[in-house]
C-alpha cells in the first residue's frame, strides 16, 4: 500500500519534487486491472457496461463501451469560477494519484503514467472551483483534470494558460487512452477537495505561528504579566493544544526584558494601600486567553490533519476491486462527509482566529485600552495623520466576511451528499482571508515597537527581533500618510508563503 503525507504533499506541491514509483507499484495497479478486466466480461459491473448515476439502469452495448468512458469525462467538464493555483492544482493530482495506487480501482497503468508525467513536466490541469456536489465524489472537478490527461481544453504551464494539446505534443506526451474504467476511475472520488483541504490545512498551521508570535510579542509590547501563559497554570487545564501554545509563547519570549513577572506585584509592599492601580491587574482576554483561544483552534487543525491523512491514503472511489476477495464491491466510498465536515471545523477555527487578531489589533490602536500607544499608532501630528486608522478598517471588514463564510456547508445540502468540495473551497477563503487580518495585524506590532523607548526595543526577547526584521523587508514605519495597500499585500505574501521560522 502507497502512503503519503501532509508533509510529502507540502513536497510535492510546493518544492515541485519529483514523483517516483515505489517498487512493484504499477505491477499492483496492472493486476487490479487485469483482474476487472476478466472479471466484467460477463457481469454488469457499474461504471463498465452500464450509465452512470441515474442512467445507470441502461446497459451498454460492447462497442460503445470504450466511448462511454470519453462521453462521461467530456459531458462532466462543466467547472466554473477561479481555476485552481498550481499548488492547489498539484495537490489534487497527488491526492488522486496516491488513491489509486492504492490498487484497488481497477484503472489501467496508463492513467498512473500520465498523472506522473504532468506532475514532473510541470503541466497543471485548469480545475475550477465550482461544481462538485461531493458525492459520486468531485465529478466536474476531476472531470476536467480527465480532459487534460485525454489532451482536451487547456492547461497552465509557467502561469500561462495553454490548449492542452500543444503543450503535450511540445514535451512529447501522448494524450491518455482511456481503458476499460478509466474514465469513472478517474472522476469517482474524493481527491479535489482533499487535495485542496491538504494545502488548507499546511497553510493553516503557518498561520497559527504567526499567531502565536504575534500574540507574543503583543505580550512584550505592552509588558504583559508572565502567568498567562505559564506552565503551571496551563498544566491544570489539560488540553494539549493550549499546553503546546502556552509552550511555544514561554519559548518564544524566553530572554524577553519587557514580560513582567507575577512576583513583582505580590512583592510590591504598596500595592495594598493603593486604592486604584494605574496598570491592570489582568489583561484583556484577547491577550490574557491566548492559550485558551488558540489551544482548540491547534487541536481542531491537528485531528483534520489526521483525517485528511486518512483520506489521501484511502481509495475513494466506487465501485471497489478487490482481487483478492474474487469480487467487486458497490458502495460510496466517493462520499465526503470526513472532508467536509473538517474543512467546515477549520473554516470556523480560522475564522475565530481573524477575530482574536483583530480584537487584538483593535486594543493596539485604542490608547484608552492600552494606555500606552498614541491613537491608530499614530506617528504622525494627530488630527492631521491618521496612522493605521485605515488598515484598521480593512482587517475588521475582512474578518465581518470571515464571520458571514463560517456557516456550515457539512448540514446544507440536498439529497445527503457532502459539499465537500465548497467546504475545502470557502475554508481557502477564509485562510486568505485571515493571512490578510494577519499582514496587517503584524505590521501594526511592528508599528508599536518603533513607538517603544530605546531601552524598551532593547528589551524584547530575540525572537520578537527576529520577527520585526523579517516584516520590516516587506513594510516600513508609518509616520506621513502613504498608501498601505502595497505594504499589506507583501507582508501578506511573505507570512503565507513562507514557512514560520526565527
Amino acid at each position: 500500500m502507497n502512503s503519503i503525507s501532509l508533509a510529502q504533499i507540502e513536497q510535492y506541491a510546493f518544492e515541485k519534487k519529483e514523483f517516483v514509483l515505489a517498487e512493484d507499484a504499477l505491477n499492483k495497479v496492472s493486476r487490479s486491472f487485469t483482474f476487472l478486466t476478466n472479471f466484467s466480461k460477463d457481469k454488469i459491473i457499474y461504471g463498465i457496461n452500464t450509465g452512470f448515476g441515474p442512467m445507470a439502469q441502461y446497459r451498454i452495448d460492447t462497442d460503445k463501451l470504450n466511448s462511454l468512458q470519453y462521453n462521461l469525462i467530456r459531458s462532466h467538464s462543466s467547472g466554473i469560477g477561479k481555476p485552481l493555483n498550481e499548488v492547489y492544482a498539484r495537490s489534487v493530482m497527488v491526492a488522486r494519484l496516491n488513491s489509486f495506487l492504492q490498487a484497488n480501482s481497477g484503472i489501467s497503468t496508463g492513467v498512473i503514467q500520465q498523472l506522473i508525467l504532468f506532475l514532473n513536466h510541470g503541466i497543471v490541469p485548469e480545475i475550477f472551483e465550482h461544481g462538485s456536489v461531493g458525492a459520486s465524489g468531485d465529478l466536474v472537478q476531476l472531470s476536467h483534470l480527465g480532459l487534460n490527461l485525454i489532451g482536451e481544453g487547456y492547461v497552465y504551464e509557467n502561469g500561462n494558460r495553454r490548449k492542452t494539446a500543444e503543450v503535450l505534443a511540445e514535451h512529447k506526451i501522448s494524450p491518455l487512452k482511456m481503458e476499460l474504467r478509466d474514465g469513472l476511475g478517474l472522476i469517482n472520488g474524493t481527491s479535489c477537495m482533499t487535495g485542496i483541504a491538504a494545502i488548507n490545512i499546511i497553510y493553516a498551521k503557518r498561520l497559527v505561528q504567526w499567531a502565536i508570535a504575534a500574540s507574543s510579542m503583543l505580550n512584550e509590547v505592552i509588558e504583559a504579566f508572565d502567568d498567562s501563559f505559564s506552565a503551571e497554570l496551563n498544566a491544570v487545564k489539560h488540553h494539549r493544544g493550549q499546553q503546546y501554545v502556552a509552550k511555544e509563547m514561554r519559548e518564544f519570549l524566553n530572554g524577553s526584558g519587557m514580560i513582567r513577572n507575577r512576583e513583582e506585584l505580590f512583592k510590591d509592599d504598596t500595592a495594598l494601600q493603593t486604592r486604584e492601580f494605574e496598570r491592570k491587574i489582568q489583561e484583556y482576554y484577547s491577550i490574557r486567553c491566548v492559550p485558551q483561544i488558540i489551544g482548540p483552534i491547534v487541536d481542531t487543525i491537528t485531528y483534520a490533519e489526521q483525517i485528511i491523512e486518512d483520506e489521501l491514503n484511502s481509495t475513494n472511489d466506487n465501485p471497489i476491486v478487490r482481487p483478492d476477495e474474487n469480487n467487486v464491491f458497490h458502495g460510496g466510498n466517493f462520499h465526503g462527509d470526513y472532508i467536509s465536515l473538517e474543512m467546515d471545523k477549520v473554516k470556523i477555527v480560522l475564522t475565530k482566529l481573524s477575530m482574536l487578531m483583530e480584537r487584538q489589533l483593535n486594543f493596539l490602536m485604542n490608547s484608552k485600552l492600552n494606555q500606552k500607544f498614541p491613537p491608530f499608532l499614530n506617528a504622525g501630528t494627530w488630527g492631521l495623520n491618521f496612522g493605521f486608522q485605515g488598515v484598521q478598517f480593512t482587517a475588521t471588514s475582512t474578518t465581518a466576511e470571515n464571520q458571514a463564510l463560517s456557516s456550515s456547508v457539512y448540514v446544507h445540502n440536498q439529497d445527503i451528499v457532502s459539499m465537500g468540495t465548497n467546504s475545502a473551497v470557502l475554508a481557502k477563503q477564509v485562510l486568505e482571508n485571515s493571512y490578510q487580518v494577519m499582514a496587517i495585524h503584524m505590521m501594526a506590532i511592528c508599528q508599536a515597537v518603533d513607538l517603544l523607548e530605546p531601552d524598551e526595543k532593547d528589551r524584547l526577547s530575540s525572537n520578537a527581533k527576529s520577527v520585526y526584521n523579517q516584516i520590516r523587508r516587506h513594510s516600513s514605519f508609518v509616520k506621513e500618510d502613504v498608501p498601505q495597500a502595497e505594504s499589506i499585500a507583501a507582508v501578506y505574501n511573505y507570512i503565507k508563503e513562507t514557512p514560520f521560522k526565527l
